[in-house]
């Protein structure tokens, strides 16, 4: 096979003719371990609400599962870029797999407590502020540009599905044979996910300017092939504002079902269905179409439709909750156009071996926008009303997709060609497959 004829990977490096195989054997084993990580952490979170019924122990396991990602995630593109990535995956999980183990060993001995689990809820978190950037940084390395949005945008989309079957699953678990097989079943999943990255071949980019660095100039290099990009730079902070905005309403869903609408908890997960039912479907309307040339464009029409929904919920009566329910599924579709786009934004626009530190930095930003709008959020909520927050949160989201893309820069991010091995390649460049 010629160059000329050869299919190139998004990074511009020749890709092997079975590179579909090597993405499929990754992300089963991904997409396994995902579904028994949610049923673990959802059995985790009703043992804390049958054993304590305490919302500040909900509240600081939630902390647990947020902050150390947020914190951490930096320093896990730093080992992305300075180690071999695909080694760097099989750690996290394996760890996350073996905490999982010890934690079900000791369930099974009756030496469960709540420290233990939080050790536990802390190691997934660590894990994947480490797995996350490296997993990230190696999606452009094995397949085609013209698929590079569709495989970043099926990790939301089996998040979005674990997330509606997986609590059910762990609690069917939890109450039929028991808590410990639970964890069993994490770390059985952890294997899987290990066996996976084992098989698949992940071409290896190191940063060799990196290795001597202190960690914290890695950091910085890191910092500055994002911030020789200011169109990006602005569209990761108003993406990052709009997560601060949004995340409080994770938590509000069901005061607004109770309080505005009167409804019971069957309601309440009518309205979570319906969530994540339209995180689903906007991801694959998203893979399918594979989100076009303007993806910069497409995040700030995400922003409006977030911001309508969202603001038209607070104006609702309380006898309208089924159209509550209807606007949360657009909404949701919606909240699926955010992610991929931009991690593909800033795969296209950071060299190859920076590409770990720049999503480090971006999973960061975004990891702390979650407990940072929950806390600021629940305020508001507190003293305004639950209605009126829907209201002032869809507006500031609306206000956001309105601005966004104004800026020149932002708008050159949908006309700019990608940077690929070390150089800037037009889309043209990149032969058919």
């Amino acid at each position: 096979m010629t160059e000329s004829t050869m299919t190139l990977s998004a990074a511009g490096h020749p890709l092997p003719k079975r590179w579909l195989a090597v993405i499929a054997t990754i992300w089963i084993g991904q997409a396994v371990s995902m579904i028994t990580s949610y049923a673990a952490g959802y059995a985790v979170v009703w043992y804390i609400t049958e054993t304590t019924g305490s919302a500040l122990m909900l509240s600081a396991a939630a902390i647990c599962a947020y902050l150390p990602q947020g914190l951490l995630s930096p320093f896990g593109g730093v080992i992305a870029d300075k180690h071999n990535r695909k080694t760097v995956m099989i750690i996290a999980d394996l760890s996350v797999g073996v905490v999982s183990l010890g934690l079900g060993i000791a369930i099974l001995l009756g030496q469960v407590s709540f420290a233990l689990l939080m050790i536990l809820v802390i190691v997934r978190s660590v894990g994947q502020a480490f797995h996350g950037p490296a997993m990230m940084a190696a999606m452009p390395l094995l397949v085609p540009e013209k698929h590079l949005l569709r495989i970043n945008t099926l990790d939301q989309l089996l998040m979005s599905v674990a997330s509606i079957g997986a609590p059910a699953f762990g609690i069917f678990l939890y109450t039929t044979i028991g808590f410990h097989s639970v964890m069993f079943l994490d770390f059985a999943g952890a294997l899987v996910a290990v066996a996976g990255l084992a098989l698949a071949k992940i071409p290896t980019v190191i940063d060799k300017a990196a290795e001597n660095q202190h960690v914290l100039a890695n950091l910085r290099d890191g910092w500055r092939a994002l911030a020789a990009n200011r169109g990006l730079v602005i569209l990761i902070a108003g993406v990052t504002v709009g997560m601060v905005a949004f995340a409080p309403l994770g938590a509000i869903f069901p005061l607004m079902t109770f309080d505005h609408f009167g409804g019971d908890g069957y309601a309440a997960s009518i309205v979570e269905a319906a969530f994540g039912v339209g995180m689903v479907a906007g991801s694959v309307v998203l893979m399918a179409w594979g989100g076009g040339k303007r993806l910069a464009l497409l995040i700030g029409v995400a922003a409006l439709i977030v911001g309508a929904t969202t603001m038209a919920c607070g104006f609702l009566t309380p006898t309208m909750f089924w159209a509550f329910v209807a606007l949360c599924a657009v909404m949701a579709v919606a909240c699926a156009w955010f992610n991929g786009p931009l991690i593909t934004l800033v795969q296209r626009n950071v060299p190859e071996e920076k590409t770990g530190r720049a999503l480090g930095l971006c999973m960061a930003a975004m990891g702390l926008a979650s407990p940072v709008g929950i806390a600021l959020g629940g305020m508001l909520a507190e003293s305004i009303g639950v209605a009126p927050f829907f209201v002032v949160d869809g507006a500031i989201c609306l206000a956001l997709g309105a601005v966004v893309y104004l800026p020149k820069s932002v708008r050159a991010l949908d006309r700019a060609p990608r940077v690929a091995n070390g150089n800037k390649i037009e889309p043209e460049a990149v032969q058919p497959e």
